[in-house]
């Protein structure tokens, strides 16, 4: 039975899903075959239309299925306790167990209290940044929030898809609302021929009503790209060994911000393809008060091969999910040791109390 349930669960988180192809693909059959092919009586006009109507379209629907089937990614192996780990943790004292272990991970930001930030679900020692989504049911990296309407969560391996599928629908709503404002008001004057003027008139209002409404959650997101913050880190500030401080991850400019997301070519910002920077467990800081290089750390595990650049993306599940592959090279690690300043982790405050569920997201920010 409970089995059912939750086939029945799933099944029903991809409705929205469904109503949002199901608006996209009628807008497109009321452009394209009613407005330009019926009502657009001049060639020239109705050629004009589709060749800059497509261009958005394609952009919106690519951006729109990356986010949906890009794996949100996996915590790396090295995060999770080993079986010896999990008995010390029931046999010993908790804090000082996950205190010892946390200590031999690249993790600078902690719980309120000052413990580390540990996922009893997942049993994980939580990345910087990563937070654990009930809907997923795992831990994500970089988390955002967890958004219905692409039925995932949005965070490291997806954001710049989730970014672009808010600036491409923009787009495309904006283009359609001016183009159909012409019929439409011709519809209002009575002097609109065709049969298709009620897909003409719920055209131009459905696109108006989007385009209203996502300026706000676009330009929103656009202040969390420009700060280097995530949804939940703006509703939460990260806690340092020093305290709170809402800017932490900032590196300074917004260039450098938004660089982190979308990459460092610019000429692929605006293009459906993974180009962010790092690999979604080490976040460079800087202003920090101490300096504490993790390259001797990351080159040791990939000398060991603990360490897979690989092995925070995989596919679960979501149709044809998109592997990404970051390669970190020495010499990039010591280019960003050259200009960033982090925490060492050996200088937090010690915790008094064990609280490793406080920051956990049991419920997705839906978006």
């Amino acid at each position: 039975m409970a089995a059912i349930l939750t086939c029945l669960f799933k099944s029903f988180q991809w409705i929205p899903v469904l109503f949002i192809n199901a608006v996209i693909v009628w807008s497109y059959y009321a452009y394209v075959l009613v407005l330009c092919f019926e009502s657009v009586q001049s060639p020239f006009e109705r050629a004009a239309y589709l060749i800059f109507y497509h261009p958005f379209f394609l952009m919106l629907l690519i951006s729109y299925w990356r986010t949906i089937c890009t794996s949100s990614g996996l915590v790396p192996s090295q995060f999770f306790l080993s079986r010896a780990d999990r008995e010390a943790l029931d046999n010993g004292d908790p804090k000082e167990v996950l205190e010892k272990i946390s200590r031999k991970l690249p993790v600078f930001t902690q719980t309120i209290s000052g413990a580390a930030r540990f996922c009893d679900v997942c049993q994980a020692i939580k990345p910087d940044r990563c937070h654990h989504c009930s809907m997923c049911r795992k831990c994500i990296l970089k988390m955002d929030h967890h958004c219905p309407w692409v039925n995932n969560c949005v965070g490291f391996t997806n954001y710049k898809f989730f970014l672009l599928f808010l600036f491409y629908a923009i787009l495309y709503t904006l283009y359609v609302t001016a183009t159909v404002t012409k019929y439409f008001i011709a519809f209002w004057n009575n002097s609109l021929e065709g049969d298709g003027k009620l897909h003409i008139l719920f055209l131009f209002f459905v696109a108006l009503m989007f385009c209203i409404s996502l300026w706000s959650l676009f330009g929103y997101h656009l202040y969390l790209t420009g700060n280097n913050k995530t949804t939940l880190e703006s509703f939460r500030v990260p806690h340092f060994s020093y305290g709170p401080n809402k800017d932490g991850f900032s590196l300074g400019t917004v260039i450098k911000n938004a660089e982190q997301v979308l990459g460092l070519n610019k000429w692929y910002w605006f293009l459906p393809i993974f180009t962010s920077i790092g690999d979604g467990v080490h976040f460079p800081l800087v202003n920090q008060p101490e300096q504490d290089s993790l390259l001797n750390d990351q080159q040791r595990w990939m000398e060991e091969g603990e360490l897979d650049p690989q092995d925070t993306h995989s596919n679960d599940g979501k149709g044809d999910s998109t592997t990404v592959a970051i390669d970190i090279t020495s010499e990039e690690l010591l280019h960003e040791n050259e200009v960033e300043t982090q925490v060492p982790y050996a200088h937090r405050a010690k915790p008094d109390v064990l609280a490793v569920q406080e920051d956990d997201i049991q419920d997705g920010t839906a978006l």
